[in-house]
């Protein structure tokens, strides 16, 4: 059993401010216990898109050394739910996570794979496609807590994805996001809690909240969250920065796989 937290965010242009509140909020997370702590999507920029690919970085660039430090000093297991990495195309970056070790070495990285092109009703017409590069290889890493499976926001809606996290050894999937408005007040639990219960593993899921300056997510969801294998949502942040802390009992997903072992009975 290990204390995790799922830290909420409103980030903008101002990737100092950003970086500030990130640190902030993770350090009072290790403060608290927490042995494992995950920021949301785009947490070292939310801005306009053009500028995101102008200032994406290499995985040891600034954003990534000040976390790897972070995770070092704290001694924590540290998900940079995302931010801009460089890619090799000169107009587009990957949208990218990064699992930091206690020691503060990279344990794995995540490229996302289902980027948002949407026009919604009455809400956003993103293409995320135009800015950002899609990954092609799924991650689960293995840690002395848990083994962790790693998506980003719209992965969430492809479950696809995480019956393959599942199948690769995952007990906690992690699902750092900048949920619309829009879309999250309808589809943002409802999802989560499907993502738990049809592959019975803990779901860790950061968030943005707030409004943001980037032109197209201008307002996100937030609610950042943590369910358990059976679907129930066990701490829910409130609005604004801050975070959401609970107790990740892997003996509740054995038993939860026990009493009802879908993995055994699966046929297609």
């Amino acid at each position: 059993m290990f204390l995790a937290a799922a830290i909420q965010l409103t980030s903008t242009s101002d990737e100092d401010a950003n970086w500030e509140s990130a640190r902030s909020l993770i350090e009072r997370a290790a403060g608290h216990g927490a042995r494992f702590v995950a920021t949301p999507e785009n947490t070292n920029y939310l801005g306009p898109h053009a500028e995101k690919v102008r200032r994406a970085e290499p995985l040891d660039g600034r954003t990534g050394t000040r976390f790897a430090e972070l995770a070092r000093r704290l001694g924590i297991h540290l998900l940079l739910g995302s931010f801009n990495e460089q890619s090799d195309e000169a107009e587009r970056c990957y949208n990218t996570s990064v699992f930091y070790g206690p020691d503060g070495s990279v344990l794995a990285t995540y490229r996302k794979i289902h980027l948002f092109d949407v026009d919604v009703p009455n809400g956003p017409r993103f293409l995320e496609s135009a800015t950002c590069k899609p990954g092609g290889a799924t991650a689960v890493v293995a840690t002395p807590l848990a083994r962790f499976g790693l998506s980003i926001c719209y992965d969430l809606r492809f479950g696809e994805l995480y019956r393959k996290l599942a199948e690769q050894g995952a007990e906690v999937l992690m699902i750092p996001s900048a949920f619309t408005l829009v879309t999250g007040k309808d589809h943002w639990e409802p999802l989560i809690r499907a993502r738990a219960i049809e592959n019975q593993c803990w779901v860790i899921a950061p968030a943005q909240h707030g409004r943001h300056d980037d032109g197209g997510l201008a307002h996100t969801w937030g609610h950042a969250m943590i369910v358990d294998p059976w679907g129930i949502p066990v701490a829910t942040a409130a609005d604004g920065p801050g975070l959401a802390l609970a107790e990740i009992d892997l003996e509740r997903l054995a038993k939860v796989r026990e009493a009802i072992p879908v993995a055994r009975h699966r046929r297609l």
